[in-house]
Protein backbone atom coordinates (compact mmCIF):
# COMPACT_ATOMS: atom_id res chain seq x y z
CA UNK A 1 0.00 0.00 0.00
CA UNK A 2 1.33 3.38 -0.66
CA UNK A 3 1.14 5.70 2.60
CA UNK A 4 1.45 9.75 2.55
CA UNK A 5 2.97 11.83 5.81
CA UNK A 6 1.10 14.74 7.15
CA UNK A 7 3.20 17.33 8.90
CA UNK A 8 2.96 20.15 10.75
CA UNK A 9 5.28 22.16 12.45
CA UNK A 10 5.04 24.59 15.54
CA UNK A 11 8.32 26.72 15.62
CA UNK A 12 8.50 29.01 18.46
CA UNK A 13 10.95 32.51 18.07
CA UNK A 14 12.29 34.92 20.75
CA UNK A 15 11.65 38.26 20.18
CA UNK A 16 14.02 40.73 20.19
CA UNK A 17 13.36 42.50 23.11
CA UNK A 18 15.61 44.26 25.82
CA UNK A 19 13.07 43.38 28.65
CA UNK A 20 10.88 40.32 29.21
CA UNK A 21 7.41 39.95 27.99
CA UNK A 22 5.79 40.87 31.19
CA UNK A 23 8.47 42.73 33.20
CA UNK A 24 11.70 45.08 32.78
CA UNK A 25 13.80 42.07 33.23
CA UNK A 26 16.60 42.63 30.93
CA UNK A 27 16.45 39.39 28.10
CA UNK A 28 20.45 39.42 27.29
CA UNK A 29 22.02 35.98 26.56
CA UNK A 30 24.73 34.22 28.73
CA UNK A 31 25.08 36.21 31.82
CA UNK A 32 25.39 34.34 35.65
CA UNK A 33 22.51 32.42 36.09
CA UNK A 34 19.40 34.01 37.38
CA UNK A 35 20.41 37.34 36.95
CA UNK A 36 17.69 38.24 35.27
CA UNK A 37 15.11 37.72 37.29
CA UNK A 38 12.25 39.48 39.63
CA UNK A 39 9.08 38.74 41.49
CA UNK A 40 6.95 39.06 38.24
CA UNK A 41 8.80 36.50 36.14
CA UNK A 42 9.67 34.38 39.27
CA UNK A 43 5.83 34.57 40.20
CA UNK A 44 6.09 35.69 43.49
CA UNK A 45 2.90 35.95 45.30
CA UNK A 46 1.03 39.68 44.28
CA UNK A 47 3.28 40.73 41.79
CA UNK A 48 1.39 41.85 38.15
CA UNK A 49 2.64 41.75 34.85
CA UNK A 50 2.56 44.31 32.30
CA UNK A 51 2.62 43.86 28.64
CA UNK A 52 5.74 44.91 26.08
CA UNK A 53 4.55 46.89 23.92
CA UNK A 54 8.18 46.59 21.99
CA UNK A 55 7.00 42.64 21.71
CA UNK A 56 3.46 43.62 20.72
CA UNK A 57 4.41 45.67 17.57
CA UNK A 58 7.07 42.94 16.83
CA UNK A 59 4.70 40.00 17.00
CA UNK A 60 2.15 42.14 14.94
CA UNK A 61 4.76 42.88 12.11
CA UNK A 62 5.43 38.92 12.14
CA UNK A 63 1.78 38.77 11.65
CA UNK A 64 1.80 40.88 8.49
CA UNK A 65 4.86 39.43 6.82
CA UNK A 66 3.36 36.15 7.47
CA UNK A 67 -0.19 37.53 5.40
CA UNK A 68 -1.73 36.94 8.75
CA UNK A 69 -4.66 38.11 9.59
CA UNK A 70 -4.09 40.68 12.65
CA UNK A 71 -6.68 40.79 16.02
CA UNK A 72 -8.71 43.29 16.25
CA UNK A 73 -9.13 42.35 19.86
CA UNK A 74 -7.09 40.00 22.04
CA UNK A 75 -6.22 38.65 25.04
CA UNK A 76 -4.01 36.80 27.25
CA UNK A 77 -4.59 33.48 29.04
CA UNK A 78 -3.07 31.44 31.59
CA UNK A 79 -1.67 27.94 30.98
CA UNK A 80 -2.10 25.76 33.59
CA UNK A 81 0.92 22.99 34.23
CA UNK A 82 3.49 22.37 36.89
CA UNK A 83 7.01 21.74 35.47
CA UNK A 84 10.57 23.06 37.44
CA UNK A 85 11.48 25.62 34.59
CA UNK A 86 7.79 27.38 35.41
CA UNK A 87 7.66 28.57 38.73
CA UNK A 88 4.32 30.19 38.58
CA UNK A 89 2.83 26.61 37.69
CA UNK A 90 1.34 28.56 34.73
CA UNK A 91 2.25 30.22 31.69
CA UNK A 92 0.94 33.29 30.33
CA UNK A 93 -0.03 32.73 26.38
CA UNK A 94 -2.67 33.03 24.28
CA UNK A 95 -5.91 30.60 23.60
CA UNK A 96 -8.81 31.73 22.06
CA UNK A 97 -7.82 35.57 20.63
CA UNK A 98 -4.48 35.57 19.19
CA UNK A 99 -2.67 38.43 17.95
CA UNK A 100 -2.50 36.51 14.81
CA UNK A 101 -5.02 34.78 13.55
CA UNK A 102 -4.81 32.76 9.71
CA UNK A 103 -2.04 33.49 7.51
CA UNK A 104 0.55 31.76 4.71
CA UNK A 105 4.13 31.16 3.40
CA UNK A 106 4.82 30.36 -0.30
CA UNK A 107 8.47 28.29 0.26
CA UNK A 108 10.24 27.51 -3.10
CA UNK A 109 10.93 23.62 -2.09
CA UNK A 110 12.89 20.83 -4.02
CA UNK A 111 10.32 18.07 -3.53
CA UNK A 112 9.62 14.69 -4.40
CA UNK A 113 6.84 12.91 -4.90
CA UNK A 114 5.34 12.35 -1.18
CA UNK A 115 3.57 9.41 -1.30
CA UNK A 116 5.95 5.93 0.86
CA UNK A 117 6.37 3.35 -1.67
CA UNK A 118 6.56 0.55 0.62
CA UNK A 119 6.89 -3.74 0.12
CA UNK A 120 3.83 -5.60 1.60
CA UNK A 121 4.37 -8.75 2.79
CA UNK A 122 1.96 -10.78 0.61
CA UNK A 123 1.85 -8.25 -2.52
CA UNK A 124 4.39 -7.12 -4.87
CA UNK A 125 4.64 -3.41 -4.75
CA UNK A 126 4.88 -0.94 -7.86
CA UNK A 127 8.04 -1.37 -10.19
CA UNK A 128 11.15 0.40 -9.32
CA UNK A 129 10.78 2.55 -13.00
CA UNK A 130 7.62 3.56 -11.68
CA UNK A 131 8.95 4.72 -7.97
CA UNK A 132 11.89 6.13 -9.52
CA UNK A 133 9.64 8.86 -11.48
CA UNK A 134 7.78 9.07 -8.48
CA UNK A 135 10.92 9.99 -6.55
CA UNK A 136 12.26 12.36 -9.49
CA UNK A 137 13.14 15.89 -7.43
CA UNK A 138 11.15 18.80 -8.94
CA UNK A 139 11.48 22.81 -7.78
CA UNK A 140 8.29 24.16 -6.86
CA UNK A 141 6.46 27.22 -5.22
CA UNK A 142 3.79 25.76 -2.06
CA UNK A 143 1.79 27.61 -0.09
CA UNK A 144 1.48 26.54 3.35
CA UNK A 145 -0.74 27.48 5.83
CA UNK A 146 -0.28 29.38 9.12
CA UNK A 147 -2.94 28.28 11.46
CA UNK A 148 -2.33 31.20 14.11
CA UNK A 149 1.06 33.25 15.45
CA UNK A 150 0.02 33.95 19.53
CA UNK A 151 2.55 35.93 22.20
CA UNK A 152 3.44 34.05 25.18
CA UNK A 153 6.39 33.95 27.61
CA UNK A 154 9.12 31.60 27.79
CA UNK A 155 9.98 28.93 30.54
CA UNK A 156 13.01 29.16 31.93
CA UNK A 157 15.92 26.58 31.25
CA UNK A 158 16.45 22.92 33.24
CA UNK A 159 20.66 21.86 33.25
CA UNK A 160 21.18 18.65 34.02
CA UNK A 161 24.72 18.11 32.66
CA UNK A 162 27.54 17.44 34.98
CA UNK A 163 25.17 17.39 38.42
CA UNK A 164 25.35 14.08 39.88
CA UNK A 165 22.04 14.49 42.15
CA UNK A 166 18.61 16.33 40.76
CA UNK A 167 19.06 19.21 38.05
CA UNK A 168 19.33 23.07 38.44
CA UNK A 169 17.29 25.63 36.74
CA UNK A 170 18.36 28.92 35.22
CA UNK A 171 15.36 31.49 34.94
CA UNK A 172 16.86 34.23 32.99
CA UNK A 173 15.15 32.80 29.66
CA UNK A 174 11.59 32.80 31.38
CA UNK A 175 9.20 35.19 30.90
CA UNK A 176 11.09 36.15 27.36
CA UNK A 177 8.71 37.17 24.37
CA UNK A 178 8.06 33.94 22.80
CA UNK A 179 5.98 34.31 19.34
CA UNK A 180 4.40 30.44 18.68
CA UNK A 181 3.95 30.21 14.89
CA UNK A 182 1.97 27.46 13.99
CA UNK A 183 1.65 25.78 10.73
CA UNK A 184 -1.52 23.99 8.86
CA UNK A 185 -0.62 20.38 8.22
CA UNK A 186 0.03 21.15 5.06
CA UNK A 187 3.76 19.75 5.01
CA UNK A 188 3.97 16.12 3.15
CA UNK A 189 8.45 15.55 3.60
CA UNK A 190 11.08 16.24 5.82
CA UNK A 191 12.60 18.14 2.45
CA UNK A 192 9.61 20.56 2.79
CA UNK A 193 9.34 20.86 6.54
CA UNK A 194 13.38 22.23 5.92
CA UNK A 195 12.73 24.61 3.21
CA UNK A 196 9.36 25.72 4.95
CA UNK A 197 11.39 26.08 8.07
CA UNK A 198 14.32 28.16 6.25
CA UNK A 199 12.21 30.58 4.36
CA UNK A 200 10.34 31.27 8.09
CA UNK A 201 13.82 31.88 8.95
CA UNK A 202 14.82 34.21 6.53
CA UNK A 203 11.30 36.45 6.67
CA UNK A 204 11.92 36.66 10.76
CA UNK A 205 15.11 37.81 9.88
CA UNK A 206 14.77 40.36 7.21
CA UNK A 207 11.91 42.13 9.08
CA UNK A 208 14.54 41.67 12.23
CA UNK A 209 11.91 40.24 15.12
CA UNK A 210 14.41 38.14 15.75
CA UNK A 211 17.97 36.29 15.25
CA UNK A 212 16.61 33.02 15.16
CA UNK A 213 19.90 31.74 16.27
CA UNK A 214 18.83 28.09 16.99
CA UNK A 215 22.41 27.35 19.46
CA UNK A 216 21.23 30.43 22.05
CA UNK A 217 17.33 28.55 21.97
CA UNK A 218 15.98 31.99 20.03
CA UNK A 219 14.36 29.45 17.65
CA UNK A 220 12.70 26.09 18.78
CA UNK A 221 10.56 23.81 16.84
CA UNK A 222 8.26 20.96 17.28
CA UNK A 223 7.30 18.38 14.41
CA UNK A 224 3.49 17.09 15.02
CA UNK A 225 3.86 13.59 12.03
CA UNK A 226 1.07 11.04 10.82
CA UNK A 227 1.07 8.59 8.12
CA UNK A 228 -1.96 7.45 5.87
CA UNK A 229 -3.00 5.68 3.12
CA UNK A 230 -2.68 7.92 0.22
CA UNK A 231 -6.26 7.92 -0.88
CA UNK A 232 -7.68 8.32 2.45
CA UNK A 233 -8.78 12.05 3.45
CA UNK A 234 -9.11 11.54 7.21
CA UNK A 235 -5.56 12.08 9.18
CA UNK A 236 -3.49 9.26 10.75
CA UNK A 237 -2.94 9.59 14.50
CA UNK A 238 -0.22 12.53 15.14
CA UNK A 239 2.59 12.25 17.16
CA UNK A 240 4.72 15.11 18.68
CA UNK A 241 8.38 15.39 18.23
CA UNK A 242 10.17 17.45 20.90
CA UNK A 243 13.63 18.23 21.71
CA UNK A 244 14.64 19.26 17.90
CA UNK A 245 17.43 22.40 17.86
CA UNK A 246 18.43 22.00 14.38
CA UNK A 247 16.88 22.38 10.86
CA UNK A 248 18.69 19.27 9.50
CA UNK A 249 17.41 17.42 12.60
CA UNK A 250 13.76 18.20 12.41
CA UNK A 251 14.35 16.35 8.73
CA UNK A 252 16.14 13.41 10.20
CA UNK A 253 13.76 13.43 12.84
CA UNK A 254 10.50 13.42 10.62
CA UNK A 255 11.95 11.09 8.11
CA UNK A 256 12.73 8.49 11.31
CA UNK A 257 9.03 8.92 12.26
CA UNK A 258 7.40 8.80 8.94
CA UNK A 259 9.21 4.86 8.39
CA UNK A 260 8.64 4.52 11.94
CA UNK A 261 4.94 4.54 11.90
CA UNK A 262 4.58 3.28 8.11
CA UNK A 263 6.24 -0.15 9.43
CA UNK A 264 3.56 0.03 12.32
CA UNK A 265 0.61 0.58 9.92
CA UNK A 266 1.97 -2.41 7.39
CA UNK A 267 1.74 -4.77 10.49
CA UNK A 268 -1.74 -4.27 11.11
CA UNK A 269 -1.06 -2.53 14.07
CA UNK A 270 -2.28 1.18 15.87
CA UNK A 271 -0.05 3.93 15.87
CA UNK A 272 -0.39 5.70 19.60
CA UNK A 273 -0.62 9.24 20.00
CA UNK A 274 2.23 10.19 21.95
CA UNK A 275 4.66 12.88 22.48
CA UNK A 276 8.65 11.56 21.43
CA UNK A 277 11.69 13.04 21.96
CA UNK A 278 14.26 12.61 19.12
CA UNK A 279 17.94 11.45 20.61
CA UNK A 280 19.86 12.70 18.03
CA UNK A 281 23.01 10.42 18.96
CA UNK A 282 21.15 7.43 18.49
CA UNK A 283 19.00 9.01 15.20
CA UNK A 284 16.01 7.69 16.89
CA UNK A 285 12.62 8.65 18.53
CA UNK A 286 11.95 7.88 22.07
CA UNK A 287 8.32 7.93 23.56
CA UNK A 288 8.23 10.58 26.42
CA UNK A 289 4.72 10.53 27.35
CA UNK A 290 0.79 9.25 25.91
CA UNK A 291 -2.20 10.71 25.02
CA UNK A 292 -3.48 9.54 28.58
CA UNK A 293 -0.86 10.99 30.34
CA UNK A 294 -0.81 15.03 28.32
CA UNK A 295 -1.44 17.65 30.17
CA UNK A 296 -4.66 19.45 30.10
CA UNK A 297 -3.74 22.96 30.36
CA UNK A 298 -7.42 24.16 31.63
CA UNK A 299 -6.92 27.65 30.09
CA UNK A 300 -8.92 30.48 31.28
CA UNK A 301 -8.14 34.30 30.76
CA UNK A 302 -5.23 36.06 32.41
CA UNK A 303 -6.95 38.05 35.26
CA UNK A 304 -4.40 40.80 35.63
CA UNK A 305 -4.24 41.63 32.01
CA UNK A 306 -7.96 42.77 30.54
CA UNK A 307 -8.61 42.23 26.81
CA UNK A 308 -7.62 45.16 24.53
CA UNK A 309 -8.17 46.26 20.73
CA UNK A 310 -5.51 46.83 18.40
CA UNK A 311 -5.86 50.40 16.58
CA UNK A 312 -5.82 49.75 13.16
CA UNK A 313 -3.93 52.82 12.78
CA UNK A 314 -0.97 51.39 14.44
CA UNK A 315 -1.37 48.06 12.67
CA UNK A 316 -1.09 50.07 9.26
CA UNK A 317 1.43 52.33 10.35
CA UNK A 318 3.96 49.09 10.95
CA UNK A 319 2.82 47.28 7.96
CA UNK A 320 4.11 50.42 6.37
CA UNK A 321 7.42 49.63 7.46
CA UNK A 322 8.03 45.74 6.23
CA UNK A 323 11.00 45.48 3.69
CA UNK A 324 11.38 43.71 0.95
CA UNK A 325 11.03 39.97 1.75
CA UNK A 326 12.57 36.93 0.05
CA UNK A 327 10.76 35.81 -2.30
CA UNK A 328 10.35 39.35 -3.56
CA UNK A 329 13.82 39.84 -3.32
CA UNK A 330 14.83 36.94 -5.27
CA UNK A 331 12.60 37.51 -7.96
CA UNK A 332 13.97 40.95 -8.31
CA UNK A 333 17.44 39.97 -8.72
CA UNK A 334 16.01 37.25 -11.36
CA UNK A 335 14.45 39.84 -13.52
CA UNK A 336 16.63 42.55 -12.95
CA UNK A 337 20.52 40.69 -12.48
CA UNK A 338 19.96 37.96 -14.87
CA UNK A 339 20.83 35.25 -12.55
CA UNK A 340 19.41 31.90 -12.50
CA UNK A 341 16.40 31.20 -9.55
CA UNK A 342 18.64 28.95 -7.34
CA UNK A 343 21.12 31.28 -7.42
CA UNK A 344 18.47 34.47 -6.20
CA UNK A 345 17.12 32.32 -3.70
CA UNK A 346 20.53 31.22 -2.12
CA UNK A 347 21.88 34.90 -2.00
CA UNK A 348 18.34 35.98 -1.04
CA UNK A 349 18.11 33.04 2.62
CA UNK A 350 19.78 35.77 4.48
CA UNK A 351 19.07 40.10 4.29
CA UNK A 352 22.93 40.57 4.81
CA UNK A 353 24.33 38.24 1.91
CA UNK A 354 21.43 39.74 -0.25
CA UNK A 355 22.38 43.20 0.52
CA UNK A 356 26.25 42.39 0.02
CA UNK A 357 25.45 40.64 -3.49
CA UNK A 358 23.86 44.18 -4.31
CA UNK A 359 26.98 45.71 -2.78
CA UNK A 360 29.24 44.14 -5.07
CA UNK A 361 27.15 44.99 -8.04
CA UNK A 362 27.10 48.41 -7.03
CA UNK A 363 30.85 48.67 -6.66
CA UNK A 364 31.19 47.64 -10.71
CA UNK A 365 31.12 43.47 -10.15
CA UNK A 366 29.52 41.73 -13.16
CA UNK A 367 26.25 40.31 -11.20
CA UNK A 368 26.73 36.45 -12.57
CA UNK A 369 30.61 36.87 -11.62
CA UNK A 370 29.53 38.33 -8.12
CA UNK A 371 27.10 35.58 -7.46
CA UNK A 372 29.53 32.44 -8.25
CA UNK A 373 32.33 34.16 -6.37
CA UNK A 374 30.04 34.81 -3.29
CA UNK A 375 29.00 31.39 -3.32
CA UNK A 376 31.99 29.30 -3.98
CA UNK A 377 34.17 31.16 -1.71
CA UNK A 378 32.72 33.34 0.73
CA UNK A 379 30.33 30.77 1.75
CA UNK A 380 32.90 28.39 2.00
CA UNK A 381 34.93 30.82 4.60
CA UNK A 382 32.16 31.34 6.28
CA UNK A 383 31.34 28.00 6.91
CA UNK A 384 34.83 26.96 7.59
CA UNK A 385 35.72 29.41 10.01
CA UNK A 386 32.10 29.66 11.51
CA UNK A 387 31.49 33.54 10.42
CA UNK A 388 28.42 35.38 9.75
CA UNK A 389 28.36 37.82 6.38
CA UNK A 390 27.97 40.76 9.13
CA UNK A 391 31.35 39.76 10.80
CA UNK A 392 33.06 38.65 6.83
CA UNK A 393 36.13 41.21 6.96
CA UNK A 394 36.64 41.87 3.06
CA UNK A 395 33.92 44.33 2.02
CA UNK A 396 32.09 44.24 -0.89
CA UNK A 397 33.93 46.84 -2.94
CA UNK A 398 37.79 44.91 -2.07
CA UNK A 399 35.79 41.92 -3.55
CA UNK A 400 34.25 43.86 -6.88
CA UNK A 401 37.79 44.77 -7.49
CA UNK A 402 38.86 40.98 -7.07
CA UNK A 403 36.25 40.28 -9.24
CA UNK A 404 36.96 43.19 -11.71
CA UNK A 405 40.84 42.20 -12.15
CA UNK A 406 39.58 38.49 -13.44
CA UNK A 407 37.30 39.67 -15.66
CA UNK A 408 40.04 41.64 -17.11
CA UNK A 409 42.60 39.08 -17.42
CA UNK A 410 44.88 40.57 -15.17
CA UNK A 411 45.18 37.67 -12.86
CA UNK A 412 43.40 33.93 -13.30
CA UNK A 413 40.57 32.23 -11.29
CA UNK A 414 43.02 30.51 -9.46
CA UNK A 415 45.58 32.87 -8.27
CA UNK A 416 42.23 34.60 -7.49
CA UNK A 417 41.37 32.22 -5.13
CA UNK A 418 44.72 32.44 -3.01
CA UNK A 419 44.79 35.98 -3.63
CA UNK A 420 41.03 36.10 -1.93
CA UNK A 421 42.33 33.54 0.92
CA UNK A 422 45.48 36.08 1.53
CA UNK A 423 42.85 39.04 1.38
CA UNK A 424 41.02 37.83 4.82
CA UNK A 425 44.29 36.88 6.35
CA UNK A 426 45.68 40.21 5.96
CA UNK A 427 42.87 42.58 5.11
CA UNK A 428 45.00 44.19 2.26
CA UNK A 429 43.24 44.17 -1.13
CA UNK A 430 43.39 42.19 -4.26
CA UNK A 431 45.78 44.73 -6.57
CA UNK A 432 48.10 45.52 -3.32
CA UNK A 433 48.54 41.25 -2.89
CA UNK A 434 49.13 40.94 -6.85
CA UNK A 435 51.73 43.69 -7.14
CA UNK A 436 53.65 42.50 -4.00
CA UNK A 437 53.96 38.72 -5.00
CA UNK A 438 54.30 39.21 -8.77
CA UNK A 439 50.89 37.27 -9.75
CA UNK A 440 49.70 39.34 -12.62
CA UNK A 441 48.68 36.99 -15.36
CA UNK A 442 50.80 36.54 -18.14
CA UNK A 443 49.08 37.17 -21.45
CA UNK A 444 52.50 37.31 -23.68
CA UNK A 445 51.44 35.87 -27.07
CA UNK A 446 55.27 35.08 -27.12
CA UNK A 447 56.07 33.63 -23.83
CA UNK A 448 52.94 31.43 -24.07
CA UNK A 449 53.74 29.65 -27.11
CA UNK A 450 57.02 28.56 -25.97
CA UNK A 451 55.68 27.02 -23.09
CA UNK A 452 53.03 25.09 -25.49
CA UNK A 453 55.51 24.43 -27.39
CA UNK A 454 57.22 22.80 -24.42
CA UNK A 455 54.21 21.45 -23.51
CA UNK A 456 53.58 19.54 -26.89
CA UNK A 457 57.21 18.00 -27.02
CA UNK A 458 56.59 16.86 -23.20
CA UNK A 459 53.25 15.58 -24.01
CA UNK A 460 53.19 13.77 -27.51
CA UNK A 461 50.89 11.15 -26.46
CA UNK A 462 48.00 13.91 -25.56
CA UNK A 463 49.04 15.51 -28.47
CA UNK A 464 48.28 12.94 -31.04
CA UNK A 465 44.60 12.10 -28.99
CA UNK A 466 43.72 15.46 -29.00
CA UNK A 467 44.44 15.47 -33.01
CA UNK A 468 42.73 12.41 -33.15
CA UNK A 469 39.34 14.18 -31.43
CA UNK A 470 39.66 13.63 -27.86
CA UNK A 471 38.66 16.75 -26.76
CA UNK A 472 40.16 15.68 -23.03
CA UNK A 473 43.69 15.74 -24.03
CA UNK A 474 43.93 19.01 -24.01
CA UNK A 475 43.33 19.13 -20.40
CA UNK A 476 46.96 17.26 -19.81
CA UNK A 477 48.54 19.80 -22.21
CA UNK A 478 47.12 23.21 -20.73
CA UNK A 479 47.70 21.91 -17.45
CA UNK A 480 51.76 21.51 -18.34
CA UNK A 481 51.71 25.11 -19.63
CA UNK A 482 49.97 26.16 -16.36
CA UNK A 483 52.55 24.52 -14.35
CA UNK A 484 55.75 25.72 -16.31
CA UNK A 485 54.16 29.54 -16.07
CA UNK A 486 53.65 29.04 -12.42
CA UNK A 487 49.96 29.56 -12.47
CA UNK A 488 50.21 32.94 -14.24
CA UNK A 489 49.37 32.38 -18.01
CA UNK A 490 45.74 33.67 -19.92
CA UNK A 491 43.71 30.37 -19.83
CA UNK A 492 42.04 31.56 -22.51
CA UNK A 493 45.24 32.52 -24.25
CA UNK A 494 46.58 28.69 -23.67
CA UNK A 495 44.01 27.32 -25.37
CA UNK A 496 43.94 28.78 -28.09
CA UNK A 497 47.32 28.88 -28.69
CA UNK A 498 47.41 25.05 -28.07
CA UNK A 499 44.61 24.62 -30.62
CA UNK A 500 46.37 26.48 -33.25
CA UNK A 501 49.66 24.82 -32.98
CA UNK A 502 47.62 21.24 -33.24
CA UNK A 503 45.67 21.67 -36.17
CA UNK A 504 42.33 21.40 -36.72
CA UNK A 505 40.92 18.36 -34.87
CA UNK A 506 39.25 15.33 -37.32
Amino acid sequence: MNYEPVIGLEVHVQLKTKSKMFCACSTEFGVEGNKNTCPVCLGWPGSLPVVNETALKLAIRAGLALNCKVAERLKFDRKNYFYPDLPKAYQISQYDMPVNGKGFVDVETQTTDHRLQTTAKNEKEQSEKQNSELLAPRSTLKRIGITRAHLEEDAGKLLHEGIADGSLVDYNRGGIPLLEIVSEPDLRSPQEAYDYLTALKAILQYIEVSDCDMEKGSLRCDANVSVRPVSQEKFGTKVEIKNLNSFKMVQKAIQYEIERQTGILEDKEAVIQETRLWEDKKGVTVSMRSKEEAHDYRYFPEPDLVPFTLSRKTVEEIKKTLPELPLERAKRFVKTFGISEYDAQVLCQEKKLAEYFEACVKEGAAAKSASNWIQSEILAILNEKNLSVENFPITAASTAGTIRLIEKGAISGKIAKEVYREMFETGKDAETIVKEKGLTQVSDTGLIEKAVEKAIAANPAAAQEFKAGKQKALGALVGFVMKETAGKANPKLVNEILINKLGTRS
